[in-house]
């Protein structure tokens, strides 16, 4: 990481509290605490889709002042079951089933509400948190936009970002055939979900090492190995392919479309001028669709949060939601930290487990389903889509729904329109499975 943060950012610190909790499907997410208990809520929401979180990702609030809470979204990170594994199941890993993770988590920390703090993939998470969810944000900080509109994966992973860097798009395409290469998300997919690692470990240092080397506006070695460890590396491009070629079960343009659910809510987008992964023209239409949001286009950067430049907004940017905030009267004694008593939940609620679910759902029922339908949706669900549900498909998430176990559903195909409480079913990309 670059050596100017140490003078940008706040100094590193430990989590005083960590935990996993059980979502449902199977997956177990890390999340976990630092800075002051008493302290404004704050939830960072890492990028990829698969990246995992970092350390350093803590430092980008003030720990006297934030509450901070970190989570390692499905399939990546310390979560489990982990995406790099040969069997690694992602019909439970959609935007939905991450958007229900994250309003649970708010509720078994007994948080009311939070500022959401997200960048790259994490801007599109938040954004459709915040309009699911938007009673539950208070601020929103957004970098390097990202939307997954259809031209924008275009861009990245169709060949457009080559113009920029053709050298690196030559290993990028190199572990597929000619005759492949004019659909790279489909032919990667395959090559991704090969249980042999022989095929898909190869292909995943690829795109890794593809994103990796983008991120930086002057190269950065220690990054792009870090993204090029074969178990990170698959986790993240299994992930992110998955997500990408179901276009993040996003109706096109639908984050832009649904900013009057969050226009009240203060909010910082930061941009960097010449990032290729992400590049400017999404934040720019962010910024004409949201106006009353502050937007700040950083001159000397490209992508990544650890860039100086970045850096430093993100910092000002958490520090001006803070400002009203007192300071801790005293820093926490550590042998209290290692040996206080978790808190006290909201009455009824597991810290270590999800919502109740509802009455008369079985969490863990694992009954055979008719033919056809999805093993885990539930009849409710169906009942409550206003249409007769698509047999190839099971129920979408109501990301508008309270999130209990059972609230992420098992429709990997389905796009969910935001703050739409009407579930709607759509064709997944031509040529994808899940």
């Amino acid at each position: 990481m670059n050596e100017q943060l140490d003078d940008i950012l706040y100094p590193p610190i430990e989590p005083y509290e960590s935990g996993e909790l059980i979502v449902g499907d199977g997956n177990r997410v890390y999340w976990e605490q630092s800075g002051n208990p008493d302290g404004k809520p704050v939830v960072f929401l890492h990028g990829g889709p698969g990246g995992g979180t970092a350390p350093y990702h803590r430092r980008f609030f003030d720990p006297e002042r934030y509450r901070i809470v970190l989570l390692d979204q499905r399939g990546c990170g310390r979560s489990t079951p982990h995406a790099s594994e040969p069997e690694a199941d992602l019909r439970h890993n959609t935007t939905w089933h991450l958007v229900a993770d994250v309003e649970l988590l708010r509720k078994n920390l007994g948080i009311e509400r939070w500022q959401v703090f997200g960048g790259s993939w994490g801007s599109a998470l938040a954004l459709a948190y915040a309009q699911a969810h938007p009673d539950a944000v208070t601020e929103l900080v957004l970098r390097g936009i990202f939307t997954l509109r259809r031209h924008e994966l275009e861009w990245f992973y169709e060949g457009g970002a080559s113009a920029m860097l053709p050298d690196l798009w030559e290993d990028f395409i190199a572990p597929i055939a000619v005759l492949e290469r004019s659909r790279l998300l489909e032919a990667y997919h395959r090559r991704l979900s090969d249980p042999d690692p022989a095929v898909h470990v190869p292909a995943a240092v690829a795109w890794s090492q593809w994103e990796a080397s983008s991120l930086t506006l002057l190269p950065d070695p220690d990054l792009v190995d870090t993204m090029t460890e074969p178990r990170a590396a698959v986790a993240l491009a299994r992930i992110e392919n998955h997500y990408f070629l179901h276009g993040g079960w996003f109706e096109e343009g639908q984050l832009l479309a649904g900013v009057d659910a969050i226009r009240h809510i203060p909010a910082v987008i930061v941009q960097g001028r010449y990032d290729i992964c992400t590049p400017p023209m999404t934040a720019w239409d962010l910024h004409r669709a949201w106006p009353e949001a502050e937007f700040t286009m950083v001159p000397d950067a490209s992508h990544a949060a650890s860039e100086p430049g970045i850096a430093r907004a993100l910092r000002a940017a958490t520090d001006r939601f803070a400002a009203s905030v007192p300071l801790a009267a005293s820093e926490p004694d550590a042998d209290e930290i290692s040996s206080a008593a978790e808190p006290e939940p909201e009455p009824g609620v597991d810290l270590g487990a999800s919502a109740e679910p509802e009455p008369g759902v079985d969490p863990e029922a694992s009954a055979e389903p008719e033919p056809g339908v999805d093993p885990e949706a539930s009849a409710e669900a169906d009942a409550s889509a206003g249409a007769d549900p698509d047999p190839e498909a099971g129920a979408d998430i109501d990301p508008g729904a309270e999130a209990t176990q059972e609230s992420a559903t098992e429709d990997s195909n389905a796009k969910t329109p935001v703050g739409d409480a009407t579930r709607r079913a759509a064709a997944s990309v031509t040529g994808a499975s899940s």
